[in-house]
């Protein structure tokens, strides 16, 4: 095109038309339109005359040839009226924003809108949305429900059997995996475990569709966390549960899968059908899958013969075996399944249980009323390969698998699943020599026949840890896991007496006692710690000061005369200062709890649970007799304790498994975790003070020739326990003995004294339990090199308290002069010795056994009145002891 205006072609002819035609009206002073160039032909000046009038272009045929060139070679919409294209490229275009060529399928962002609107979707948009995701729900359900099939309960419950090992590889045990079930008709259950289980689980089982969503969104809820899976929350989810334990992961698609079984057999199974599946697949503890078999394991009879009682009972089993059973459940730490604990969890289910069958009409009350105590069950061992110590040594190892399954990945359900292969600490040679070193004595002393009212339900317990690494190596748990199914070498209640003390002495060199001339708040921050050479009273009928020198008083204002064993004062006259390096070798009770008070009974209890003892073990730490062993740690962790001595102030908790094996490859292994409970110098000192125990105290039968050893006797008061816990840098060792009536048919049963018991007339830490320590301990160590204890640094300074001004004893008071009140209503005075007074036999040594006060802090520390100390080792103790003179007297020594 020419870079001028082209003219319009000139008219051939006159006339005015032609010559108006032809005239050529003012230019615009524009340039044409480059060759090619796209927009309108306005954008350039084209075809608009002076007043905006469009102008011919010539022919149509130009025109359209323009008006397609100008349009990118495509047609254009006409413009909207007042304006420019807003989509226009070319100069000169509008700013307004471009409107679609067409409509889109989903308009998001909305078009037409401008600002937040543009991000509003439409109703309509929402409401497709929302059929859309319905239908794949629907979609997603109707494959789902098509896909899975009904279960075969019958092909259930094919555990396999786990296997243990020594811990020199050798194979202990092979079990767990026994299937003990019999599947039994629905005729053949009786018609009150059916309701019971209704009653307590799922009261509209016959009316529901078998799912219950509310317990669905919960349990995937907890998975998506990260949580533990739940159980199903109708029988007929349980039911599905059962029949899928070939799947037991943990993930939200077999929750999925499990839903979908649920619906389906809720749909198209009887619901007699499903309540029959359920009761003879369930497990109820005691390896017995099924009712059949959870009757015979409890009750030793048919299932068809459970009575309500014995029906709401097993009820409550299926709420977890573990918490419920009567026996108990043993392991390290068992978190409150003791045998008392779970006896009283099981009543209170039954109870309840047969509550609601009542209130629902499923059981008349005059037949309820007759059954308010727990049922008489049956020993729960059967297995023979779980003779001897092998069964208390696997339940340990299980305990511990699932009571740290977060580290282990181990749970309950997947260890009755079996299949595992199980390598645990255990040195069988220690086990042996451990249980020969009990019945040794035992059946050298112990006299059921010749002595019925003093040597029945005698009872010992023993644990044995390494101190470099808190491995388990040996417990006796008792006579036979198959007879006796209390595991002594655990929890047994049995108060520890004055085997406590090192935790105070350990507290008095890690933060000192305080000063009792500040007041309170500067007496918290000013401290001294203390030395083994520190001066404490040992006057007998010490009166208890507080740290600001006060009395110490019970919540009835009556004060405490603490008293020794034998009610003998100890030291130099007339204050009978005595140092605390003397005061552990002869177990002097008046200077361990003034210095209990003086360091704060709360670093006590912090002292013993860096060392390795739980908490929940530890009772009455609010009362000054707490410093003398009104506590009951089981026997595992006193070793475990006394081991972080060994290792100079090293804590590891004890364990017992070191990995677990399976088809899969590696499941667990232990990985060692050490506190520093106490600086070194703190525990090698602890430890030279209770060297002198043994070389020349109480502990003089646990000496081993050619071997430093270390250690503490405990008695408590009554003569109801007695102890030693001794250790040399290579193993730690802790033996109990105690009298326990473990008739579970008797519902208050309670410690029994020991006076007479061995044909002696009072035992003591130093006699039998300090036997049995040595005679397992020489053995134990057997080819292995002597090796000593570090050489303590000196530590803290000579604190020399002042005793309390109380009425000055003779050198062997006797206990019949008159005790001091109780401190509490309930709480009873401990029977005076009908015997003649004892006193200290400085040669032979006070027992550590050297108890305090009549009563404890609750009046049975914990224990039901088990507290206390005895007298000393010498044959010639009194039957009773003289500790009727002071409150909270606990264990001696």
């Amino acid at each position: 095109m020419s870079e001028h205006r082209r003219k319009p072609p000139q008219p051939q002819g006159g006339g005015r038309a032609a010559a108006r035609r032809g005239q050529s009206g003012p230019s615009s002073g524009r340039r044409a339109a480059p060759r090619g160039a796209t927009g309108s032909p306005s954008d350039y000046g084209l075809g608009q005359g002076a007043g905006g009038e469009e102008q011919p272009l010539g022919s149509r045929a130009d025109a359209r040839r323009t008006s397609q060139r100008n349009a990118g070679g495509r047609r254009r919409a006409a413009e909207p009226a007042g304006g420019r294209r807003g989509g226009s490229t070319g100069p000169g275009r509008g700013r307004g924003r471009a409107t679609p060529d067409r409509k889109r399928l989903i308009d998001y962002p909305r078009a037409g809108r401008d600002g937040w609107q543009r991000w509003v979707p439409s109703w309509k948009l929402v409401a497709g949305l929302f059929v859309g995701f319905v239908g794949s729900l629907v979609a997603v359900a109707g494959i789902g429900y098509a896909m899975v099939g009904i279960p075969d309960i019958a092909k259930t419950a094919t555990a396999q059997n786990n296997v243990y090992y020594w811990k020199d590889g050798s194979q202990m045990v092979a079990t767990g995996g026994e299937t003990n079930r019999q599947n039994i008709d629905l005729s053949q259950i009786p018609e009150e475990m059916r309701w019971a289980v209704i009653s307590q689980e799922n009261k509209t089982f016959y009316d529901d569709s078998g799912i219950d969503p509310k317990g669905i969104a919960r349990a995937v809820f907890n998975m998506a966390r990260g949580g533990q899976t739940q159980g199903g929350s109708t029988i007929t989810q349980q039911y599905v549960k059962n029949a899928m334990l070939n799947d037991q992961s943990q993930t939200i698609s077999r929750k999925f899968k499990e839903i979908f079984v649920s619906i389906k057999v809720g749909a198209e199974v009887d619901k007699n059908q499903i309540m029959a599946g359920y009761l003879n697949s369930a497990y109820y503890g005691r390896n017995a899958y099924g009712i059949q078999a959870a009757a015979r394991a409890y009750f030793d009879k048919d299932a068809i013969k459970l009575n309500p009682g014995e029906c709401a009972f097993l009820a409550a089993m299926l709420k977890g075996a573990t918490y419920y059973d009567p026996a108990g459940a043993t392991s390290v730490d068992p978190v409150g399944a003791t045998p008392a604990a779970n006896s009283k969890r099981a009543l209170r289910q039954m109870q309840d249980t047969l509550d609601k069958m009542v209130e629902y009409g499923h059981l008349d009350a005059s037949v309820r009323a007759k059954f308010t105590t727990l049922p008489k069950w049956e020993n729960p061992r059967s297995n023979t390969d779980l003779k001897g110590q092998v069964g208390y040594l696997v339940d340990l190892a299980n305990g511990y698998l699932v009571t740290n399954s977060k580290k282990t990945g181990i749970t309950q359900e997947s260890l009755q699943q079996g299949g595992y292969s199980i390598y645990t600490t255990f040195d069988h040679d220690k086990v042996t020599k451990l249980e020969e070193s009990v019945k040794k004595v035992q059946k050298a002393n112990i006299k059921p026949k010749q002595r019925p009212d003093t040597d029945t339900h005698v009872q010992f317990g023993g644990a044995s840890v390494e101190p470099s690494t808190g491995a388990i190596r040996a417990i006796y748990g008792g006579e036979d896991a198959t007879k006796h199914f209390t595991d002594n070498a655990d929890q047994t209640g049995a108060q520890v007496g004055s085997t406590f003390k090192p935790f105070v002495l350990a507290a008095a060199m890690t933060w000192g006692v305080r000063d009792k001339d500040l007041g309170s708040s500067q007496a918290q921050d000013e401290r001294t710690i203390v030395s083994p050479k520190s001066l404490f009273s040992g006057q007998n009928k010490l009166k208890i000061r507080n740290y600001d020198g006060s009395v110490w008083k019970n919540e009835k204002g009556e004060e405490w005369l603490q008293t020794n064993d034998g009610n003998v004062s100890l030291g130099t006259p007339p204050k009978f200062k005595i140092d605390l390096r003397e005061a552990m070798r002869e177990s002097v009770n008046s200077a361990f709890v003034q210095l209990g008070m003086d360091v704060g009974l709360d670093k006590v209890k912090d002292s013993a649970t860096s060392a390795g003892l739980k908490p929940s073990s530890l009772t009455n730490s609010g009362f000054p007799s707490f410093s003398i062993g009104i506590s009951d740690p089981s026997a595992i962790r006193m070793a475990g304790a006394y081991a972080t001595f060994a290792a100079s102030g090293k804590q590891r908790d004890p364990y017992s498994v070191e990995k677990v094996t399976s088809e899969k490859g590696q499941i667990f292994t232990h990985e060692n975790e050490t506190k520093q409970a106490f600086t070194e110098k703190v525990a090698d000192n602890v430890t030279d003070v209770l060297r002198t125990v043994v070389e020349k105290g109480t502990g003089t039968n646990a000496q081993l020739p050619g071997r430093q050893v270390a250690g503490k006797t405990g008695t408590t008061d009554g003569n109801k326990s007695a102890w030693f816990v001794g250790y040399t840098p290579q193993l730690s060792t802790a033996v109990s003995m105690f009298r326990y009536d473990d008739d579970e048919s008797n519902k208050n049963r309670t410690f029994l004294k020991m006076f007479g018991t061995g044909g002696q007339k009072k035992i003591h830490g130093a006699s039998f339990p300090a036997q049995i320590w040595h005679d397992y301990m020489a053995e134990a160590l057997e080819g292995t090199p002597a090796k000593d204890f570090p050489e303590p640094e000196p530590i803290g300074e000579v604190v020399n308290a002042d005793p309390s001004p109380s009425p000055s004893p003779s050198a062997s008071e006797t206990e019949e002069e008159k005790p001091s009140p109780s401190p509490t209503p309930s709480q009873p005075q401990v029977e005076p010795s009908p015997s003649v007074s004892e006193t200290c036999n400085r040669f032979f040594g006070c027992d550590d056994e050297s108890n305090g006060g009549t009563n404890n802090g609750n009046g049975n520390g914990g224990n039901g009145g088990n507290g206390g100390s005895s007298p000393s080792p010498s044959t010639s103790d009194p039957e009773g002891d003289s500790r009727g003179t002071g409150f909270f007297g606990g264990p001696a020594g």
